[in-house]
């Protein structure tokens, strides 16, 4: 199954990147915008560098607030789905997350929404505690839950709960940040149609 995901990922972050809005659209019952967006309340400061921008829907958010934001991507397609929508004011950088091609101590938080697997590696650590600020945050919303009649009766067939998820989460994730350095914590956040995980660190 987790080999399976990785080829989809692959797929809708590279030769399918234009179908990426559709579908994010579709399995979050139209609130993965919402989602992407809740955690500007946890962004400080105003050098923030977002990780995995995909089409560029946190950028424009941080744009039209009067922000300066930088963002990085792997995907050729997402750059240029991004780029379209940001216009000629993006800063926008094509590369790795295990590599970033930014000063040491440059930003005062670092944003990741819906990443895949590589947000957790003891390399992508490692670079994210390196261009943070000694006093710099760390944000990732790793996963989210809508909160519907289907949901709740599929949460109950496959038993396994929202609730349960979080712990597993935290659990995989937690002796990763440790050996990177980070202080994490989870918060829960709850709306009423949805409830997001998320992840703060300090290094």
């Amino acid at each position: 199954m987790r080999r399976f995901m990785r080829f989809f990922y692959f797929l809708l972050y590279h030769p399918l990147a234009f179908t990426y809005d559709l579908v994010a659209w579709v399995v979050s019952f139209g609130k993965w915008n919402d989602w992407v967006l809740s955690i500007f309340p946890l962004i400080e400061g105003t050098r923030i560098l977002e990780l995995g921008h995909g089409p560029g829907h946190l950028q424009r958010f941080l744009l039209d607030r009067g922000l300066s934001p930088v963002a990085l991507d792997e995907s050729t397609q997402m750059g240029r789905l991004a780029k379209r929508r940001l216009g000629g004011k993006h800063k926008l950088a094509r590369g790795l997350a295990q590599s970033l091609p930014f000063p040491t101590d440059h930003f005062d938080t670092v944003v990741s929404t819906f990443p895949s697997e590589y947000i957790f590696e003891a390399e992508t650590l490692a670079e994210i505690r390196r261009v943070l600020t000694p006093a710099g945050r760390l944000v990732i919303l790793p996963v989210a839950f809508p909160s519907n009649g289907f949901l709740k009766w599929l949460y109950k067939v496959t038993g396994e709960t929202p609730e349960e998820l979080d712990n597993a989460l935290k659990e995989r994730v937690q002796q990763a940040f440790e050996k990177a350095g980070f202080e994490m914590e989870a918060q829960v956040k709850e709306t009423k149609e949805s409830r997001l995980v998320i992840l703060l660190a300090r290094g």
